[in-house]
């Protein structure tokens, strides 16, 4: 009898391991890009060649809607929280201001990722650009992270540490000591160094890991590598807005927008390209050349991080997600603040290491095709970003939802991956409660119930959108414009006295997001002497 029942139970013993092995929790990668637009990678439509993040979004999933919060800190906060970015303390910049949605760090009454998934069990690392606490309480390690190299500002050379306004102190981080970079330092791929050098470390631990990747690229100063910049010299020539309308054409074949949406027209601040002078022409296709190459190097680094993963037998059981912190920028190299020093780097060519050079409007432009304006602002230019979500052994290939998603969305998410709670009270500190819905469903291509509603507001621009709908303001006008999300991605018709009632509706749901949110009309927030609103 014994040695008939050998057989079943040995059968069932590798089953209970399969599905132990099944519900291993996978680990996760959320790697950001800094100021890049909408249609700048590959598989979005770009110029650059990204084949990691095109692979990756051809064998696993594009949300073609989804949306940051449009600027670099306040992205940052929401992302790692959660939350929208006032609820947890970054309201609007890095700017220590009395009120405790806009105290310029993240606050006591959220938790990172990091935090809630050290809880489940994982190690939790980092690299790249924290830009949420500049004081030492506030850096990376104190916010749940184990290990942690990067820049803690908000942007820097690429081959150093540059300060580039007067009186000001940047810092890179290894852990919790400053670091000094070395000659051959090119920010990129460091931060791709240290990330595989702590997953390596952590492999005998047993541990799932959560690596958060936040590179600087492809953020001003425009700084890339003599080799990469070299496939893209010349490639720009064509001109701004035949580049538009190419890449357009690419966007509508990839499906990244549906057959028949229109190209916003140029920014009043670019010039026709046939007004340029021949030595404006080459320059410009210079720095387009640059800001192209800083993508395609992040992408190759990309490609590092994924064959480490495969090496070490973790490649199935890893999700990749990936996505910007806001649209392309259209901030320029002049005035502002900035030291003498760096205006006058910002002459030289921009494939110059010691250059301090931006690609301003005219590439902005190019870079949110086919939209309306720029990070900072609550346009589909400023808050829309491509993003993909890759993992083998979870996220279903070929996917495409045009469901609108958000970076709230990332916390609940990586939970629901984890299969670990988000807390109520962490440090005896009672935590508000998240915002955002685990994406995992979409993964898994089953139906998702996404957002009733979601809300933006960054320095007086406003929007919200619900369903089909979009209402968004911009400062210091303040009037509410109304689109048809569906009709009219690229926002080039009004429909706010068409439709009234529905103004009403979202003004009312706005005004109540704000109140419960924290929000303070930017007009009434006081801009303390010496404050700085880079980045």
């Amino acid at each position: 009898m014994l040695k008939k029942l050998i057989p079943a139970l040995f059968a069932l013993l590798l089953l209970t391991c399969s599905l132990r092995a099944q519900k291993k929790s996978p680990n996760i990668i959320i790697i950001l890009a800094d100021d890049m637009g909408y249609s700048d990678i590959g598989c979005f439509g770009g110029d650059a060649m990204t084949p990691n993040l095109d692979e990756m979004a051809q064998r696993g999933l594009r949300m073609t809607q989804f949306y940051n919060a449009s600027r670099c800190c306040p992205t940052r906060a929401s992302l790692l929280t959660g939350l929208y970015q006032h609820q947890a303390g970054v309201g609007d910049m890095m700017n220590t201001r009395p009120q405790p949605a806009y105290q310029g760090y993240l606050n006591n009454n959220c938790v990172t990722i990091a935090e809630a998934l050290k809880e489940g069990g994982y190690n939790t690392f980092m690299a790249g650009k924290w830009h949420v606490g500049q004081a030492q309480d506030h850096w990376p390690r104190k916010r749940g992270f184990d290990r942690y190299f990067g820049l803690i500002d908000g942007a820097s050379s690429y081959f150093g540490l540059y300060p580039y306004r007067p009186n000001q102190k940047l810092t890179l981080a290894l852990d919790d000591t400053p670091f000094t970079p070395s000659d051959g330092y090119y920010s990129t791929d460091a931060y791709t160094d240290y990330a595989i050098r702590f997953i390596k470390e952590s492999k005998g631990s047993g541990k799932p890991f959560f690596l958060y990747l936040a590179y600087q690229a492809p953020h001003w100063p425009l700084h890339a590598l003599p080799e990469d910049i070299a496939r893209y010299k010349g490639k720009f020539m064509k001109g701004w807005q035949k580049l538009r309308e190419e890449r357009l054409t690419r966007m509508i074949r990839l499906g990244v927008v549906p057959k028949g949406t229109p190209l916003s027209p140029p920014d009043p601040h670019v010039p026709a390209w046939d007004s340029l002078t021949d030595k404006e022409k080459a320059d410009w296709d210079e720095k387009m050349a640059v800001y192209a190459a800083m993508i395609d190097r992040m992408d190759q680094n990309i490609g590092r991080l994924r064959k480490q993963l495969k090496e070490m037998g973790e490649a199935d059981n890893t999700v990749i997600m990936f996505l910007s912190d806001n649209g392309g920028s259209s901030e320029s190299i002049k005035g502002n603040g900035f030291l003498p020093a760096i205006l006058e780097a910002g002459t030289r060519p921009s494939s110059d290491p010691s250059s301090f050079t931006s690609y301003g409007f005219s590439g902005a432009n190019v870079s949110n095709t086919p939209f309306r304006l720029f990070k900072h602002w609550e346009y589909e230019g400023g808050t829309a970003t491509p993003f993909i979500a890759y993992g083998p052994s979870i996220v279903k290939p070929g996917t495409v939802s045009q469901q609108p998603g958000h970076i709230i969305d990332l916390m609940n998410t990586c939970l629901d991956l984890a299969h670990t709670p988000y807390p109520a009270v962490y440090h005896q500190n009672t935590i508000k409660p998240t915002e955002g819905l685990s994406l995992v469903p979409l993964f898994k291509r089953a139906k998702w119930q996404g957002h009733d509603a979601l809300f933006f507001e960054h320095e007086g621009n406003r929007a919200v959108r619900k369903g089909q709908w979009k209402l968004v303001s911009e400062f210091p006008e303040n009037k509410w414009f109304l689109y048809d999300m569906e009709n009219d991605r690229s926002e080039l018709r009004d429909l706010s006295q068409k439709y009234p009632e529905k103004v009403k509706e979202l003004t009312s749901l706005y005004e109540e997001w704000a109140k419960r949110a924290e929000v303070i009309p930017f007009e009434q927030l006081v801009k303390r002497k010496g404050e700085n609103f880079e980045n």
